[in-house]
């Protein structure tokens, strides 16, 4: 009814009697009246319709009110979105005590501004916060890490947990006092502000991530066998007299994947990608199990490793180890010379790796021919998957595959964590086979399900929309730049040509990150779109149970399906219901953790400016904003330069080339311009670094 409902108010496009409502769902006796009446409660408290004061309805999206999430920054203004395309914003007096993350109704009260003020309050996402304790004049407060949060938190005596002045700590908002003035109670002493290691901690927390485990899952976890027994190999595939090797970083313990290769008589490769059996362990419902789902993944920092499994598991029985057995499930794929999968098997298997190889050392092999000790009987497998690393990334490019090469930072740090230098992290012919390979198996194993039309979990990823990169092609217009290829529908090939024809030019990494951000983000979902940045149709995440959940539990439904055969209406049932649900929960916790590795990464890359203060650098112009320009190093730290610090002109942003154009120098400041700047700021709590421009682009009178 609420369908049905809903449509016929969007036809109408007006404000709807109850007599109109009554006749469309054929309301005849009393109780159809009170059941049509408890339908129109539920969507007017859900916001998709709305009541005028003649008790009229409609669509609550036609008047000028909309429902949003409030973001608010330092200066106390902020925006509620609405979509990812749609945001007003909200001037200071008109925030109706709403704080940063709740979910509003806001009034739009200046259309052609974009302003709306805030009416009411739907949900305070908000529920705990992280800050320092103070205690000043026989009272209790904290100073909080969020400059966004402008609310005041107060803390009874009796609630402080035994926190001391100078602590940093995790509260609980219990009550609203008055104003912005909140009760809170300290549930969780994180440790002393200077405490090594605490810096990081607290963002962990103020995320609402856990680092520990509860004793009693830790109980349960306890009674897992250290070592794959004969009867759990029982029935499995015996690989363990195939040569199979694993390649991860120099310090990765907690190992998914191990990898073998063999060249068949019909000159095709078969490949053998064998991925710990995670879902062999944590059983459904179980404790363990439970704290996956609600992590959803292991999150990884500067200097350490939230893991979304205890140890004894992650690095213990389920970690791919050398010169020990370990229960896998296989998905070998026979590959021709030009990348097609040409047959392919996933089953149950044990295998004993026989090297814990490092990234370092196959890009000295195969990069440079110099062979490491204890290496030398695998350089002829290593130089197989080389090429057929090469096959394979070919025929992704030719169905058009695209690779921003957007190099990320590494954070290096010293034993007490903190920063001592950031480069950037590199990616050889090592890192980028794992990668190829990695992504057969995915689409091996997708392809595999979807044509099976069971429920599953596929790793999407949506066509961008055609007006964002329309606007990109009219910046690089802008910009001077010429494109080979028209733009007339977006395509992967499309967009991988619009990279091509910037690789060579100086700005490509500003450029290119902006093209990244014209992009949908990369979901989890039961309803395959298929993967547009891997021009794939068909697309899931297989090869990491240990890290990610969404992984888990596709080798739960591998097992179900596959092995078990459990394609029962019950089962299918189950997970048409339950999936939705799941792969949304996934995709917020991968964003969470998304966002955690953000923030720690840019309070670290602060906390290494701090010693270089009056140090000069080249950069890079990113984006340029009415306050001022944002300018990246080319050691990825990027800092901000205050359009009032221009001295030597008078700056003013112009929205429609995105420069900092002065009244002398009229072409300013661009995106992609380099510019020398000196580090004059920088704040580890604020997460920010100030630069100014060192001759400030000097104009002649």
């Amino acid at each position: 009814m609420k369908e049905q409902i809903i449509e016929y108010l969007k036809s109408e496009k007006q404000a709807v009697s109850i007599e109109k409502l009554e006749e469309l769902t054929n309301v005849e006796t009393a109780d159809d009246l009170k059941n049509l009446l408890k339908v129109l409660n539920e969507l007017e408290d859900e916001y998709k319709i709305t009541r005028t004061k003649k008790n009229n309805y409609m669509i609550f999206d036609d008047t000028n009110f909309r429902v949003g999430t409030l973001s608010v920054n330092a200066k106390k203004f902020g925006f509620v979105d609405i979509s990812k395309d749609e945001s007003y914003y909200i001037d200071k007096r008109n925030m109706n005590d709403a704080i940063h993350g709740d979910t509003v109704v806001m009034e739009i009260i200046n259309p052609e501004k974009r302003e709306a003020k805030v009416i009411k309050i739907l949900n305070r996402s908000v529920k705990q916060v992280v800050g320092e304790f103070v205690y000043r004049k026989n009272r209790c407060f904290l100073i909080l890490d969020d400059d966004k949060l402008n609310i005041k938190i107060d803390i009874d005596k009796d609630k402080t947990m035994g926190a001391m002045d100078g602590h940093k700590v995790l509260v609980k908002i219990i009550n609203h006092k008055k104003d912005d003035i909140y009760k809170g109670e300290v549930i969780k002493i994180l440790g002393h502000k200077n405490d090594p290691g605490i810096d990081i901690l607290s963002i962990v927390a103020s995320l609402g991530i856990s680092d520990t485990f509860s004793q009693e899952l830790l109980e349960e976890v306890e009674k897992l066998p250290y070592e794959v027994s004969e009867d759990e190999i029982k029935g499995r595939v015996d690989l363990r007299d195939r040569i199979i090797f694993t390649i991860d970083g120099d310090d990765t313990k907690d190992i998914d994947d191990a990898i073998s290769i063999t060249k068949l008589e019909n000159d095709n490769y078969m490949l053998g990608v064998h991925i710990a059996d995670v879902s062999h362990y944590v059983k459904e419902d179980s404790l363990i199990e439970k704290e996956a789902y609600t992590r959803g993944t292991s999150v990884y920092l500067a200097d350490r490793v939230i893991p979304m499994l205890p140890h004894k598991l992650s690095n213990g029985i389920c970690s791919l180890n050398p010169e020990v057995d370990r229960l896998t499930l296989s998905c070998e794929m026979e590959i021709d010379p030009n990348g097609k999968i040409v047959d392919k098997k996933i089953f149950e298997s044990v295998i004993r790796s026989r090297k814990q190889m490092t990234y370092k050392n196959v890009n000295k092999i195969l990069e440079e021919n110099i062979i490491p000790e204890g290496y030398e009987e695998y350089v002829p497998y290593l130089r197989m998957m080389k090429d057929l690393a090469k096959i394979l990334r070919t025929e992704k490019i030719n169905r058009g595959y695209i690779e921003f090469d957007i190099d990320e930072a590494k954070i290096v740090v010293d034993d007490n964590g903190t920063a001592i230098d950031v480069v950037r992290r590199y990616r050889g012919v090592g890192e980028n086979l794992i990668e190829d390979f990695m992504i057969a198996a995915n689409e091996a194993v997708a392809s595999t399900i979807y044509y099976m039309d069971l429920p599953f979990v596929y790793r999407i990823h949506g066509e961008p929309s055609p007006e964002k990169i329309q606007n990109f092609v009219k910046l690089l217009k802008m910009l001077g730049y010429k494109l080979t290829q028209k733009v007339d529908k977006v395509t992967p090939k499309v967009v991988q040509e619009i990279i091509k024809d910037l690789k060579d030019k100086k700005e490509f990494y500003v450029l290119s990150s902006l093209l990244l951000r014209s992009m949908q983000k990369a979901i989890y979902d039961p309803n395959n779109i298929g993967h547009f940045g891997l021009a794939s149709d068909c697309y899931t995440h297989f090869t990491s149970p240990i890290r990610r959940y969404p992984d888990l539990t596709v080798h739960r439904l591998l097992r179900k399906y596959l092995f078990l055969h459990k394609i029962d209406m019950d089962t299918v049932t189950y997970y048409e219901n339950t999936l939705p649900s799941l792969t949304n929960d996934a995709s917020e916790a991968e964003q969470n953790s998304i966002e955690c590795e953000r923030q720690v990464d840019d309070m670290k890359m602060a906390e290494y400016m701090l010693n270089h203060i009056g140090e000069e650098f080249d950069g890079i112009i990113t984006g340029t904003t009415n306050f001022g320009m944002f300018v990246i190093l080319d050691n990825l730290v990027e800092g901000l330069v205050r359009i009032d610090s221009l001295v030597n002109d008078r700056y003013f942003y112009d929205e429609e080339t995105l420069s900092l154009v002065g009244s002398k120098d009229k072409r300013g400041y661009r995106l992609g311009d380099n510019v020398r700047i000196i580090v004059v700021a920088a704040s580890k709590e604020k997460r920010t670094v100030d630069f100014e421009v060192v001759d400030n682009r000097k104009v002649e009178e």
